[in-house]
């Protein structure tokens, strides 16, 4: 019997959410006595060597290029992996690709599922509790899967990475996906971000900006800041919505959901619907010209005054503190 994990590969490295969920994996695999086998598709050496430090006992490599166009396949690429493996709890990071397969597969098996999940299992006897956040971030539950078979999606950024020595068996797992019909659709994409940038679930550096930067060409200074943190940039949903920004930056109870070490907002009032994306953030710096404004009350350093003087100024005391380091 094993955990099995799926993790996933994303521009040429194994995503930290994939990584965490195997670290995850391997507290469960001690609570329940068993082992930690991951799932990936078209790995190279070392990422597969990475996969096992962060602690995974085996790996099933798969070289199939249908899995990265659907989520249908990537589903039953992983069932046919559960099975072979016997897997009675499958994980998965709450991210686009296990927020679309997630549910697939739980329905697929039968099994019971606890989506976004931000601690380990407690398990005693056959009792086996997960905890989530509720109500947008305000609450946590505690749901009970009470199935024999169990799929868990962990929250990114709820757990650092930690990498060990381990060294994991690979073995090439033909995973038949012949009999699933479908059309696959390319479709190239430009993307306004600061290159090299972390994918916002992933980023523990999150720089994001609303209204109150008055339009897309004042952009600048925010990317600039963001640039010189190494930082992530983001933004409201209005901004988004007004097409200031790319869609992919809004973070929010209808964007991203966040948890970054340090979340700066920037002319952002602070809505209960943006609150909820970002409120696990470790140290949220709220920075706005209106004293009232309601992040303010949920900030652990506020800043009132107007941005286009301070974020310039901000963005030059990191760029000296940085050199001085240095």
């Amino acid at each position: 019997m094993s955990v099995l994990v799926y993790t996933e590969i994303n521009k040429g490295r194994v995503k930290k959410a994939s990584l965490e969920c195997v670290n995850y994996a391997v507290k469960v695999a001690e609570l329940t006595g068993s082992s930690v086998t991951a799932v990936v598709n078209n790995a190279s050496a070392e990422q597969l060597e990475e996969i096992g430090k962060a602690g995974a006992t085996k790996i099933l490599s798969i070289k199939n290029d249908k899995m990265s166009a659907d989520a249908m396949f990537i589903s039953a690429a992983v069932e046919q992996a559960a099975k072979a493996e016997n897997a009675k709890i499958i994980i998965f990071a709450f991210d686009i690709v296990g927020k679309a397969v997630a549910p697939r597969l739980a329905a697929k098996l039968k099994a019971g599922l606890v989506a976004g999940a931000v601690d380990f299992p407690t398990i005693n006897g056959s009792s086996f509790e997960v905890k989530k956040n509720v109500f947008s971030g305000k609450a946590t539950a505690v749901y009970s899967i009470t199935s024999d078979l169990k799929v868990i999606s962990l929250l990114p950024n709820s757990f650092p990475v930690k990498l060990g020595e381990n060294k994991a068996s690979v073995a090439d797992f033909n995973a038949d996906l012949s009999a699933i019909a479908s059309k696959i659709v390319i479709k190239e994409t430009r993307s306004n971000d600061v290159g090299g940038m972390i994918p916002l679930p992933e980023a523990e550096l999150v720089v994001s900006a609303g209204r109150g930067l008055k339009g897309p060409e004042n952009w600048k200074i925010v990317e600039d800041l963001a640039s010189a943190l190494g930082a992530t940039t983001a933004c409201s949903r209005p901004v988004a919505d007004m097409h200031w920004r790319p869609h992919h930056e809004h973070v929010g109870q209808t964007g991203v959901a966040i948890r970054p070490n340090l979340y700066i907002a920037i002319g952002i009032s602070g809505a209960i619907q943006h609150l909820a994306g970002v409120n696990g953030s470790k140290t949220i710096v709220v920075i706005n010209n209106d004293k009232e404004a309601p992040f303010f009350k949920s900030a652990d350093y506020g800043i009132v005054g107007d941005a286009f003087t301070i974020i310039p100024k901000f963005t030059e005391a990191v760029k000296k503190f940085k050199a001085n380091q240095n």
